[in-house]
Order: structure tokens, then C-alpha cells, then sequence
């Protein structure tokens, strides 16, 4: 088999018994990239250069088996909101297209210092803020399944590069569903952790009670092996919780689901609900009863209030993150301008796109004198009652399990012209971002036009161990995750 076609785990053991050499693997993926990065256009930037001599300089420290880290010569794509040293990271935006970190992520440090090979930066929607990645200022990239559907958003550019197998594995991040939904759209596993699990030291701020770092993988045994590289606590993150980390390769050794409950809530299946996805999630369902679980019918009943909660919550959060780029310390800075309040004005005209101009004035409007208590103090307490609905849910059952999306992946430009319907694409993820616990997205099906359709399955906090271990055995016992998309 190609190399660009084994999974992280995979390739990593044909690494580690010297099979393979770290020049070989990049020269395999430089390759592919080259054959289908034209048509998917996920990467915003291409490392070929630094990976090569990265490679290079691995292959003369090491000869013959070799006793290495996890992720030693292990070919990323990183989210171009992941500070990375050297490199540029510019969210896709105009205002930090120039901007290139002098620092590392703490994710990014923990991956170099197990010395992985970073084959570039990944497209998404500005700032992280949109469900298609049409909002990158350097234009959408393509679903590889159907290169005139969306891959999904923010961490679109990631998911695609994933699933068109132009990265063993990929990192983004999740702030209202944003690695689930396009790991859905693209047929590929993504696993949002639990909030503080992973550090955010060094991601680039869109909402900072609702941004997590995690893994976008072929399979789930990936996303266990990527995941156990990121996660631990990290002092310069003051939301990093000092939580041991389990060995979560160890989950996945189970390959049934006995004495595991499984919670199906009725407020996931209503109207709206594609009758495809529908479909297949039920029959997913009866699948994880087949593996041993015990199925339960639940409530979550402040669900359909979580769409409003959180764009409330999350535009005042970015109206406030948003307010550094001023022309002023770093990114952009207008010409010409006659005073400072020009010069502040001049450069967040130029340097942002319609989006994040649309979710600052969302923000400002929610935090103004006089509309703070009437939005946004009553967005946060209403979250706290979703946060509730999920800590009952929990005293029943062990998992809960959902569709990730209401529809596959739409049509390029379909739902450009209409923000709240492309906001509604997020409905079924936004309420795990809310209650800060880990949730799960995998392939459970395709629609009659081709496209994939996603399971999600969340757990309870700081139990990814759990939704990884009940994920690996439904993957074991179908065959979705062997289907790859025919974009060459």
C-alpha cells in the first residue's frame, strides 16, 4: 500500500521497525499533495522545504529500528490559527497575512519535541468563524468527496486534507462544532476534547470559554495515539486542567460495548433532520445494541435554545478577542490615515471579511450598556441550565449519542447569502461546546449522492477514554472507515 494511505498508527509502526525512512514518508505525501492539492485546496501553506530537511536530518539521527517517540517522523497539517514558529499563521485573515509567531503553540511544542515533520498550515474560515470555510480570505477549499460541496468549518482546510490523504493526521480546533462538522462532511474521525484538557496556549482567540485544540484522523485509533500527544495540563493556560492523562490506546483493547448505556435524546430527531442522516444514525444505533450497549431514550430539553446561547456568548467573546488588531502592536496596518481612531478604523475595515466585521457588531451590540443583562447575562445563564441538562443526562447514561450534522455536506455558495441557516448547520454540536465536555464525530453511512453522514457520540468531562473506546468498536464492526473518497 502507499504510504500516504496508512493511517498515523500505521505508518508510525512501519517507522519505528525501519520499514520506512522519515525522507521516504515526506517524499510520499509531497507526492499526493502535489497529484490532488490543486482540486482541494486545503493548505494555506505548503512546508515542502522544512519538511524535507526536518526528514533529512531524522534519518541521519536514526538508523535501523529505532526506539522513538510517538509522533517522531510522523507527517501533520496544522489549522492555520495554531501559532507556529517560523511559519506563518494568519487565520485566514488579510489582517495577519504577514504575521508569522516567534513562538510555538504548547500543542506545537509538544509535537516538536517528539520531533513530527509539519507539511503545512490548513485553510478555514476567518478567525475560525463559519461552518464551510468559504469565509477564508484565501478562498474555500473543497470537500473530496464532492469538489463542489463545502468540507465543512472552521477546520475545513484539515478535515480535507485528512480525508484527500494529504496528511497522516491533522490538528484543528473546535469552538461550536468546528472539528466535528467537517470531519462529518469529510468522512473522517475529529474529537473535540473536553475544555482544558488540551492547552490553548497559543491559539489564535475566537471565543476563549469555547475554543479546544484536537485531532482530525483517518480513524479513531488515530485520533486515541494524536490525542495522547496533545493532552495534558499547562501552567500558562489558565483554563488547562491538571488532570492525569489516561493511556487511551488502552480504551480501544475492548471491542464490545457491554455494561455501557447509551443515551439517545429526542430533541436530536425532529424536524429538520435530513431523513438520510435520519437514518443512519438510528441504524448505527441498533448496531452499538448489536455490540453489547444498553439504549435509553433521554431529554436534553434546553437544546433548541443552544444556537441562540451561543451566538450570544460567542460574538461577545470575539468582540473582545478581536479588539488587539488594531494596526497598532502586529498584522495589518492602513496607509494614509490622518489620525489614530482613522488609522484603527482604516485597518478593521480592510484587514477583516464580511463574517467576523458581522459577529464583532453581533458582540459589541451584546455587551453595550444596557443590553448586557438582557443578552448576554441571560445567554450565561442559560448555558448553565444546558450545562445541567448534560450533568442529569450523565447520572442515566454513560454516553449520549447524536447526529452531527442535520444534512450532508451542501453545495458551494448554497447557504452563503443566509447566515442563519449556515448557523443552524451547527445545531447538534454547539450544546457540547456550552457544557465543555468531549464529544466525537465518525462515518456512519453515505447519502444516495455519495456523501458521508456522521455519529457523534459525547461523554461525560474528562472521559475521552469512554467515547474513543464505544467509537473504536462501532468502526471495528463496520466498514465505513475503508471507504475513501476517489479525488486523484
Amino acid at each position: 500500500m502507499a504510504l500516504h494511505k496508512l493511517t498515523l498508527c500505521e505508518l508510525q509502526k512501519k517507522f519505528t521497525a525501519g520499514e520506512v525512512t522519515a525522507s521516504e514518508i515526506v517524499r510520499a505525501y509531497a507526492l499526493r499533495i502535489g497529484q490532488v492539492e490543486p482540486k482541494v485546496r486545503a493548505y494555506v501553506t505548503q512546508s515542502k522545504e522544512g519538511a524535507m530537511a526536518q526528514a533529512e536530518a531524522l534519518d541521519r539521527k536514526l538508523k535501523g529500528w529505532r526506539k522513538t517517540q510517538p509522533m517522531t517522523g510522523m507527517p501533520l497539517a496544522i489549522k492555520d490559527n495554531i501559532c507556529t514558529e517560523g511559519v506563518p499563521t494568519t487565520c485566514c485573515s488579510r489582517i495577519l497575512q504577514q504575521f508569522v509567531p516567534p513562538y510555538d503553540a504548547a500543542v506545537i511544542e509538544a509535537l516538536r519535541g517528539q520531533e513530527y515533520i509539519l507539511l503545512g498550515k490548513t485553510n478555514l474560515d476567518e478567525f475560525a468563524m463559519g461552518s464551510s470555510t468559504e469565509n477564508s480570505a484565501f478562498g474555500p477549499s473543497r470537500n473530496p468527496w464532492n469538489l463542489h460541496c463545502v468540507p465543512g468549518g472552521s477546520s475545513g482546510g484539515s478535515a480535507a486534507a485528512v480525508a484527500a490523504d494529504e496528511c497522516a493526521a491533522a490538528l484543528g480546533s473546535d469552538t461550536g462544532g468546528s472539528i466535528r462538522q467537517p470531519a462529518a462532511f469529510c468522512g473522517v474521525v475529529g474529537l473535540k476534547p473536553t475544555y482544558g484538557r488540551v492547552s490553548r496556549y497559543g491559539l489564535v482567540a475566537f471565543a476563549s470559554s469555547l475554543d479546544q485544540i484536537g485531532p482530525i484522523t483517518k480513524d479513531v485509533a488515530d485520533a486515541a495515539f494524536l490525542l495522547g500527544a496533545i493532552a495534558g495540563h499547562d501552567p500558562r493556560d489558565s483554563t488547562s486542567a491538571d488532570v492525569p492523562v489516561p493511556d487511551y490506546a488502552k480504551a480501544l483493547k475492548k471491542k464490545d460495548l457491554k455494561k455501557l448505556t447509551i443515551g439517545v435524546p429526542v430533541e436530536f430527531f425532529a424536524e429538520g433532520l435530513d431523513p438520510e442522516v435520519d437514518q443512519a444514525v438510528r441504524a448505527a444505533i441498533e448496531e452499538m445494541k448489536e455490540l453489547g450497549a444498553q439504549v435509553k431514550e433521554i431529554r436534553l430539553p434546553r437544546t433548541d435554545a443552544a444556537v441562540a446561547v451561543y451566538y450570544v456568548l460567542a460574538t461577545a467573546e470575539a468582540s473582545s478577542n478581536l479588539a488587539r488588531y488594531d494596526g497598532v502592536k502586529f498584522g495589518l496596518r492602513a496607509k494614509e490615515t490622518k489620525d489614530l481612531l482613522e488609522m484603527y478604523t482604516k485597518t478593521r475595515q480592510e484587514g477583516f471579511g464580511p463574517e467576523v466585521k458581522r459577529r464583532i457588531m453581533l458582540g459589541t451590540y451584546a455587551l453595550s450598556s444596557g443590553y448586557y443583562d438582557a443578552y448576554y447575562g441571560k445567554a450565561q445563564a442559560v448555558r448553565t441550565l444546558i450545562c445541567q441538562d448534560f450533568d442529569a443526562a450523565f447520572k442515566e447514561v454513560d454516553l449520549i449519542v447524536t447526529p452531527v450534522t442535520p444534512t450532508p455536506a451542501f453545495k458551494l455558495g448554497e447557504k452563503s447569502d443566509d447566515p442563519l441557516q449556515m448557523y443552524l448547520s451547527d445545531i447538534f454540536t454547539i450544546s457540547v461546546n456550552l457544557a465543555g465536555v468531549p464529544a466525537i464525530a465518525l462515518p456512519c453511512g453515505f447519502s444516495k449522492t455519495g456523501l458521508p453522514i456522521g455519529l457523534q457520540l459525547i461523554g461525560r468531562a474528562f472521559e475521552e477514554d469512554v467515547i474513543l473506546r464505544a467509537a473504536h468498536a462501532y468502526e471495528q464492526a463496520t466498514t465505513w472507515r475503508t471507504m475513501k473518497p476517489a479525488v486523484r
